[in-house]
């Protein structure tokens, strides 16, 4: 093997867990990433190290004699960070950013972590959209937000880690008497000729915007003007009310006076939502918030489009790439 000058811990944590288990499917499981990107870690390793460290077969995987050597030394690397770590005292509490309160998605995930951390404190922030989220966590005042990463400039991309969580089905917010209001679903078809608010002009969640426009394409449904920034439901049912625009939405968007909301249909729109945070960022309690995102989405298959889904086809690539 030759000596470099410089290694990642995250290698050697997902080397010293292949290692263990023997196994990369269930090393995955345990590090809450995807077999792909944990192979790209150990074959990142071995090209720093220049020495293969397993022999992979079709039936199993076996450590390599450089394997074999490496082990130990990787494992006192690895608890000297632990001990590091510890060293340095409680963290402070892990600042969550759910977008907007009543999102089920990013609400749930939380509160499981919670459940999974109850040594740690996480705590909920609201900062609308992903796009203004994303320059908080760079920044540091925030560790992790939840939302479309694919709809992110490049510029932000290359600083975060992303997780994939869900494909969340979309819906449309309507006045209580508007013409769609009595369907229990509304066909994309049905929405021709309306004018639909998707944020248009908010600096906050130009990535939401973005994809309305990818959804609206070929469907004769047009993207409402710009409105001023509404904080809070009252502010913003205000604005509705006047503009009586039908607001692209998700499934499970709170009840708002005097509107419906209704799951939009043939095909699905679906809006992919990844959990974000810092790349290098380490936390107790953002692996608990990892890992609780990962669970219930196995749980409740939030990754397996249905057959009838619409995605578009960047956030194709985002999301199976991670």
């Amino acid at each position: 093997m030759s000596a470099p000058t410089h290694l990642d811990p995250r290698l050697l944590r997902a080397f010293v867990t292949v290692a263990e288990e023997l196994h990369f499917t269930r090393a995955a499981l345990r590090l809450y990433v995807a077999q792909q990107a944990l192979s790209r870690d150990v074959r990142r390793l071995e090209r720093e190290l220049g020495s293969e460290l397993f022999v992979r077969t079709t039936r199993q995987v076996t450590l390599t004699a450089d394997g074999e050597h490496l082990l130990p030394y990787a494992r006192r690397v690895l608890q000297a960070q632990d001990d590091l770590i510890a060293a340095a005292g409680q963290p402070r509490p892990l600042l969550v950013d759910l977008n907007s309160p009543g999102l089920p998605t990013p609400r749930r995930v939380l509160h499981r972590a919670r459940e999974l951390t109850p040594g740690h404190e996480l705590m909920a922030r609201y900062e609308s959209g992903l796009t203004w989220a994303a320059a908080e966590v760079l920044a540091g005042r925030l560790d992790a937000s939840f939302g479309r990463f694919a709809g992110l400039p490049e510029a932000l991309r290359a600083g975060l880690d992303q997780q994939p969580v869900r494909y969340e089905p979309m819906a449309v917010v309507l006045p209580e008497d508007h013409r769609l209001a009595a369907l229990e679903e509304v066909p994309l078809a049905a929405m021709a000729g309306e004018t639909v608010y998707a944020g248009a002009g908010n600096p906050r969640t130009p990535e939401w915007t973005d994809l309305a426009l990818r959804l609206f394409e070929g469907w004769d449904i047009a993207l409402a003007p710009p409105e001023p920034l509404a904080v809070g439901d009252e502010e913003f049912e205000r604005i509705m009310a006047r503009t009586r625009c039908p607001v692209l939405a998700v499934v499970g968007f709170p009840a708002l006076t005097s509107m419906v909301v209704r799951p939009l249909v043939d095909p699905v729109p679906l809006s992919p939502v990844s959990l974000v945070w810092r790349k290098g960022r380490i936390h107790p309690a953002l692996d608990g918030l990892r890992r609780a995102a990962a669970d219930i989405a196995a749980e409740e298959g939030w990754l397996r489009p249905p057959a009838e889904g619409w995605v578009s086809a960047s956030d194709l690539v985002v999301m199976s790439s991670s």
